[in-house]
């Protein structure tokens, strides 16, 4: 099987797996950040956290602080879920579907490789014209490795 099916099966399972998180904005972190929105909700104090984490109050702090910051890391960001009976859920959610993302690049690819025989046709007054289609698209997604498309 050829790296251009390999990979529009691959964008195919992603897409129908990340079509079900909707829109990225339903996950923007509350402003104070995730631990102490969950900390609050639940009535800890951040003495009562540190203590199902075997760490003191001001460092339950500190790591509210740094993911406020956007600096905390994934793994200590797991233990902090575990501790307030949560699952930390990571995942790139792509603002738009895979394939129209990879299509998008595909066209530039392809208006890329174009370019210099439609400069020389022009210079030649013999200017073809013709737009990039569907199914222009269509068979270079089909034919091109898509690693060549992000060069």
């Amino acid at each position: 099987m050829t790296s251009a099916r390999l990979a529009a099966q691959a964008r195919t399972r992603l897409d129908e797996r990340l079509a079900r998180f909707g829109p990225a904005d339903r996950y923007q972190p509350p402003a104070r950040g995730w631990i102490r929105a969950i900390r609050d909700a639940l009535g800890m104090s951040a003495a009562q956290l540190g203590g199902r984490l075997g760490i003191r109050q001001p460092s339950i702090v500190g790591l509210e602080r740094s993911e406020e910051r956007g600096s905390i890391e994934l793994a200590t960001l797991r233990r902090v879920a575990e501790a307030l009976d949560c699952t930390l859920v990571y995942a790139f959610v792509p603002n738009q579907s895979l394939e129209s993302t990879v299509r998008k690049r595909a066209g530039a690819f392809l208006r890329r490789r174009r370019q210099p025989v439609e400069h020389s046709m022009l210079l030649e007054n013999q200017h073809v014209g013709e737009a990039i289609t569907d199914a222009h698209v269509d068979e270079v997604l089909r034919d091109t490795n898509p690693r060549r498309f992000w060069d």
